[in-house]
């Protein structure tokens, strides 16, 4: 991305190395509990983080910032694939806010622009988001952002120790 997504109160931007540790950090079961994943760990994430700021065709990471500059968490996103040709591929979000920034509109805005700026800049025609069954604020920002609600993938993600529940959206490039 060459240049800075501004709409409503927050922006997107390429990562800097100096937030690896604040995003980190925040990672946490008891500061973000959706979101546990240690994303820094990941081999995947440090070898596309050190070719290309963490952004490549199928996966990336961009930092979400306030408009005055705050970073308040990331949006990232992996390709996903429902099929032998490239046109059975998809893009799945997420996200991650700190917690004092959270229930201020900024997941949607983030999550709306993720999705512009990959329409834009990708041939796809899905972009998919899964969350925890009981992460109802998630849920409402996923259809706030133009997301339409799917159905309950049964044991879909292991995090904290448990088999957990995750609720499908999608958006299209025609919605």
């Amino acid at each position: 991305m060459r240049h800075n997504v501004r709409m409503d109160s927050v922006r997107l931007r390429v990562l800097r190395e100096s937030d690896l540790d604040q995003l980190s950090e925040n990672e946490t079961p008891e500061l973000d509990p959706w979101n546990a994943f240690d994303f820094r760990a990941s081999n995947r994430f440090q070898q596309r983080f050190a070719t290309n700021g963490g952004i490549s065709e199928e996966a990336g990471t961009l930092a979400v910032e306030t408009t005055d500059g705050v970073l308040v968490g990331s949006v990232g996103w992996h390709m996903v694939v429902h099929g032998p040709t490239p046109a059975c591929r998809a893009l799945n979000i997420g996200i991650s806010l700190f917690a004092p920034h959270r229930g201020r509109g900024y997941g949607t805005s983030a999550q709306r622009q993720l999705a512009e700026y990959l329409f834009a800049s990708r041939l796809i025609e899905r972009l998919e988001a899964g969350t925890d069954v009981d992460n109802v604020a998630e849920q409402r920002a996923l259809e706030s952002a133009g997301f339409s609600r799917e159905g309950t993938m049964r044991h879909a993600q292991f995090r904290n120790g448990q088999w957990r529940d995750v609720v499908l959206y999608s958006r299209l490039r025609g919605d």
